[in-house]
């Protein structure tokens, strides 16, 4: 079902203008009815001027009469033939003025560390343009110099989830292409939770690799243990007891 414009105005209008329910202004609001016994006891929505349904032509004047006689009236959203059909507007992601100098950073690392990921991709997660990822992946950007890769979801720019699923894609379509990848290249492929919980064996460096199997000759093994005694220790060669330093 679908909701009027200023829902929470709307419902103010309501309260302070009509005798209807609680709850019949909480299901035509989509709010919850306690948020509307707040709004009349003034604990909610303080200061919150009055939107009218009815002026802005959201709710006949009947739908109220209807309501008020009856508690059980579900109140209707007036019907609007032109906007049906009306799709959502695609575009970049909206990104508040505080954020939007970090986003040459986040671009730089998603190019850096996951380059799999298309332009397109891109600029959903971040919410920027394809000129300006191009720039970046081409080292061309103005202030390239400068910029330092920065994960996204770092920054607030996106949610790991969403991150996550762009990855997830990515990889989809480079098992559909074929071909072989790098340890590297697989490893990027992988979400985060993916990355978290692979319990692959440890592996022995290859500089050392051969050493855990090193063992003693079997000469020195078989060999016995030479053994030491206190007075083989302490054995000190035999001198005169009236000699001195000069042998007088």
């Amino acid at each position: 079902m679908s909701k009027p414009l200023m829902a929470k105005a709307t419902a103010v209008w309501l309260v302070d203008n009509t005798t209807i329910s609680f709850k019949q202004i909480a299901d035509f609001t989509g709010m919850h009815e306690l948020e509307i016994q707040g709004i009349a006891d003034g604990d909610v929505a303080a200061g919150v001027k009055g939107f009218d349904p009815v002026a802005n032509n959201q709710l006949d004047q009947s739908e109220i009469d209807a309501a008020e006689k009856s508690p059980l009236h579900a109140l209707k959203l007036k019907f609007y033939q032109a906007a049906q059909g009306e799709e959502k507007r695609r575009g970049p992601r909206y990104t508040p003025l505080s954020k939007r100098q970090d986003r040459p950073a986040s671009i730089l690392w998603l190019v850096k560390f996951h380059p799999e990921l298309a332009d397109a991709q891109i600029s959903k997660l971040v919410g920027t343009t394809k000129p300006t990822i191009t720039a970046i992946r081409e080292r061309t950007h103005w202030n390239i110099a400068n910029i330092q890769p920065i994960d996204p979801v770092a920054l607030g720019l996106c949610k790991q989830t969403e991150l996550d699923a762009a990855v997830q894609k990515a990889a989809a379509k480079k098992a559909r292409e074929g071909g072989p990848m790098t340890d590297d290249e697989r490893r990027k492929l992988l979400s985060t939770e993916q990355s978290l919980s692979d319990g692959g064996e440890s592996k022995i460096p290859t500089a050392i690799e051969g050493l855990e199997t090193f063992t003693l000759g079997e000469a020195e093994q078989d060999a016995p243990e030479k053994q030491y005694d206190a007075e083989s220790f302490f054995n000190l060669p035999e001198s005169g007891d009236d000699e001195d330093e000069d042998g007088k």
